[in-house]
């Protein structure tokens, strides 16, 4: 997640000097290359929980002309302002796709925003393609964040991508002048990683019809090679929050938020938990094939729903479930500081307030089985839903209940009835 500055820069013929330019290179390593083209930038590395060695980054950084470079530690605010609100809402975009780039690119960006202000950066840029949807979401961030700022995006200028017609032509480009980049013959995809997930599309992934090579995962192991041996973990809700994870097979327990997450992506990795491999509906208008490892969301996904059920209200529940997709759909657009998505994770948070609790649940084989729940703000009433003890309820209420019900399906059978015979 790599992010640079220029200054008295002229890119492309777009700005005039003198100016700042902070140019990001986060959502595509291919924009490495690129990056060659500016004059005299500031790199800002963002770690996100990304493997990157942000040394060599430094120095590739410099080596490319970087007179100012920023290595920020982002980890601890992606889980705690970006995963958990995600968490919260049970987001998934599609019934399928749990949103770690998505999550991921209001994080990046906004300590861009904060970075470009400091330096007086009067422009920034940014290496997503003009066909994603990463463009559409750091640009909406910049501009609600610093709404005077102007952005150069290279994959929309004529003059850059007539020059590259894509990821092959920067690669050749990247290969003449020295520049590494990982993506070879051998993996010819691109791919995306932070704490949240890896992501990988493009290149031969692009034929939706094609089988993901077996080498291409990264964070997950195939659930067949897995372990035979389940993993029981025991993860402490607050406010719809994860506070703490305990493994009950060997004791070991994690509380912090960068901790607790980081141990759920090991321990659902471990057992091949969180792959999935779609097709989705871009917000620019297009479908597109995406392959995601999303471990440790996957794993807390399951044990906040069951939480939440346990704990909150059935109809304050269906109002959250149709906020939830809403947020998701935001999220994914790139609206993350729009004035609704606030409002939508205002009135999610006030949803969590008595989510709380402890799950207990099995991994193995790429699978997260409940196992059991318990919490102090339960709704969950033993004795009033026991089938050997009567407790505080009439069973001869149900059938004025019944009844009352059957108004309207009895009206309506007898009408179709009769239109039916006059047919």
């Amino acid at each position: 997640m790599t992010q640079r500055v220029a200054k008295g820069s002229k890119p492309y013929s777009r700005v005039s000097e003198p100016s700042t330019l902070l140019l990001s290179c986060a959502p595509h390593r291919q924009t490495h290359a690129s990056l060659r083209l500016e004059r005299n930038p500031l790199q800002v590395s963002a770690n996100i929980g990304q493997d990157e060695d942000f040394e060599a980054a430094r120095k590739k950084a410099e080596s490319l002309g970087a007179k100012k470079v920023f290595i920020e530690d982002l980890r601890t605010e992606f889980v705690e302002d970006f995963i958990w609100p995600a968490v919260q809402a049970n987001a998934v975009y599609e019934d399928r796709y749990l949103l770690g780039t998505a999550v991921a690119r209001p994080c990046i960006a906004r300590r861009q925003v904060e970075i470009a202000r400091r330096e007086g950066a009067q422009y920034v840029s940014h290496g997503a393609t003009g066909k994603g949807n990463d463009q559409i979401r750091f640009e909406l961030t910049c501009y609600a964040l610093y709404p005077e700022v102007k952005i150069i995006a290279p994959w929309r200028i004529p003059e850059f991508y007539n020059r590259f017609r894509g990821r092959t032509d920067l690669m050749e480009y990247a290969r003449e002048h020295g520049i590494p980049v990982p993506v070879t013959p051998r993996a010819p995809w691109s791919m995306d990683a932070n704490l949240m997930h890896i992501s990988y599309e493009s290149g031969i992934l692009e034929n939706p019809k094609s089988r993901a090579p077996a080498d291409l995962y990264l964070m997950t192991k195939n659930p067949e090679d897995s372990p035979n041996v389940q993993d029981v973990l025991e993860i402490e809700f607050k406010k719809g929050v994860p506070v703490k994870v305990t493994n009950m097979n060997d004791g070991i327990s994690k509380n912090t938020a960068l901790d607790v997450f980081s141990y759920l992506n090991e321990i659902g990795g471990k057992h091949g938990v969180g792959r999935i491999d779609i097709v989705e509906n871009r917000f620019i208008g297009m479908k597109s094939r995406g392959i995601y490892e999303t471990p440790g969301g996957t794993v807390l996904l399951k044990a906040h729903l069951d939480i939440e059920t346990f704990t909150m209200d059935k109809e304050v529940r269906r109002i959250k479930q149709g906020l939830g997709i809403k947020f998701s759909e935001l999220v994914y657009n790139g609206f993350w500081y729009s004035p609704e998505c606030n409002f939508v994770r205002h009135c999610i948070a006030k949803s969590q307030e008595n989510v709380e609790g402890k799950v207990q649940l099995s991994v193995l084989k790429g699978q997260v089985y409940i196992l059991g729940r318990e919490s102090p703000k339960s709704l969950y009433n033993e004795e009033l839903v026991s089938m050997d003890v009567q407790g505080d309820y009439d069973p001869c209420d149900a059938s004025g209940f019944i009844r009352i019900n059957a108004v309207r399906l009895r009206e309506h059978h007898r009408l179709q009835g009769l239109s039916s015979t006059k047919q």
